[in-house]
């Protein structure tokens, strides 16, 4: 299975940016470790600090070279409509994560506008929740 793991912005400063909430492993140390646990699957990964340019990626996988979609979109989570509105038209199995648990931290970060759209959410359980994200598109595709 084609999988794509789209990280937003300040992800690329995992490792340094607030340890104590993200850990101290870096986005290179995260995505071997993902590519790790699922070698069965041709797993792709993205990285960007930009909107459109993270809206690019999600409109790629219309072409039809994707099976599953994961994203941790960072603070565009929060505010970012026009990536929701990419998200939205999109067929394949997609799912949403987050590294720490949005609703136990602040008001503003408890709110996932992208969410919505996405067939599930999956926040908490640090790098974790990327392999659980990868469960989910699993399962899903075979009903």
């Amino acid at each position: 299975m084609k999988i794509l793991i789209i990280n937003g912005p300040n992800l690329n400063m995992l490792g340094t940016r607030d340890t104590s909430t993200y850990g101290s492993e870096t986005l290179d140390d995260l995505n071997k470790y993902i590519s790790d646990c699922f070698k069965e699957h041709e797993i792709a990964f993205y990285q960007s600090n930009v909107e459109g340019e993270i809206i690019n990626k999600i409109q790629d996988t219309q072409r039809g070279n994707t099976e599953g979609l994961i994203t941790n979109l960072g603070g565009f989570t929060h505010t970012s409509v026009a990536i929701r509105d990419a998200l939205e038209p999109l067929t394949i199995p997609k799912i949403e994560v987050h590294i720490s648990n949005i609703h136990a931290r602040e008001e503003f970060r408890e709110k996932s506008i992208t969410g919505a759209v996405m067939d599930g959410i999956i926040t908490g359980f640090g790098k974790f929740s990327y392999l659980l994200g990868i469960q989910a598109i699993e399962h899903i595709s075979k009903k």
